[in-house]
């Protein structure tokens, strides 16, 4: 008996990797959990091109926005495990919401199965230039002037923005007014029009806007400038010291992914990662690939207790 079962949990063993062998054999979905435009889509698009190219099979990017990524990060925890439906997670979907929302539907880290970290970015405070201000300095003036009164954009509650608009709010002893969006794209369309005079959002997807003049930028966190923006000082050199969150992406597949799969999908993107042409890509824009080839895992769980520690301390809280 014990022999027959031995048989027979070798033969599904190898039926499985057979099954796993040919990985992949139809197109692969690439859950962006904000809209199109945003900092994770611009991210999500290059790798998925070269994804693609490296698996033979297209990696098609859905946007499913809403609830601070919370939805289509949700969406892929409760997909099928079998490395066709991956989510291009953030900060704030397998980091920062763990702590922030009450009723998160699915956990940071259980449910999902960590692939490779790809980039990361510092955030900026960008301002519509009809703003009366001139620097980060002016910007705190008018805020503790009027407290509350000064409004800021950010993609959404709990976004790599949202927070790190906190820990300014903190350290710079100001009060601001948090205006959320789904998304940063709208977020923009609303600062460039000066619905909204002032936002926190990662680099990338304001750094057209700075270059051609249309928004100013008056400080980037982190504990360095970025080097495409050379001339805009840290919130450090502006005089106010612990604002340096940066944002990032990884790739995530619903827990119990294969390690087939993983290993297949882990290869192909520290590939793509490492390559001149992507960091080059990126680059470009003011984010920084994982060149190095930081582990995920530990890399993630670093993030974790480090937002929930700015959560906790910023009072920031979503039911």
């Amino acid at each position: 008996m014990r022999f027959v079962r031995l048989v027979l949990a070798a033969a599904l063993s190898l039926a499985t990797l057979g099954a796993f062998a040919a990985y992949p054999d139809h197109p692969i979905k690439l859950i962006v959990p904000f809209p199109a435009g945003g900092p994770t889509d611009i991210v999500a698009r290059p790798l998925a091109q070269e994804l693609g190219k490296a698996l033979g099979e297209s990696v098609v990017v859905e946007n499913r926005g809403g609830a601070g990524g919370s939805i289509g990060a949700d969406l892929v925890a409760k997909s099928s495990p079998d490395g066709y439906t991956l989510l291009m997670g953030t900060v704030g979907t397998n980091a920062i919401n763990g702590a922030l929302y009450s009723k998160l539907p699915y956990d940071v880290v259980k449910d999902f199965t960590p692939v490779a970290l790809i980039a990361s970015s510092p955030v900026v405070l960008v301002v519509n230039p009809k703003a009366p201000y001139k620097t980060l300095a002016d910007y705190i003036a008018a805020a503790r002037t009027k407290p509350g009164a000064v409004a800021f954009g950010s993609a959404g509650a709990g976004t790599p923005g949202h927070l790190t608009a906190e820990m300014f709010a903190t350290a710079a002893h100001v009060k601001l007014q948090h205006v959320p969006y789904k998304g940063s794209a709208p977020a923009i369309n609303d600062l460039l029009g000066f619905q909204i005079p002032s936002m926190f959002d990662p680099l990338q997807s304001q750094i057209a806007h700075i270059k051609a003049g249309t928004l100013r930028a008056l400080a980037v966190s982190g504990t360095s400038r970025s080097p495409v923006l050379p001339q805009v000082p840290t919130f450090a050199e502006s005089g106010v010291k612990g604002v340096e969150s940066r944002a990032w992406w990884a790739i995530f597949g619903p827990a119990n992914l294969p390690k087939a799969v993983t290993a297949r999908l882990r290869r192909e993107i520290d590939r793509i990662v490492k390559s001149p042409h992507f960091h080059d890509e990126l680059g470009a824009i003011g984010v920084q690939t994982n060149t190095e080839g930081v582990p995920l895992p530990e890399f993630q769980r670093k993030e974790v207790a480090h937002w929930q520690k700015a959560v906790r301390e910023s009072g920031a809280k979503v039911d």
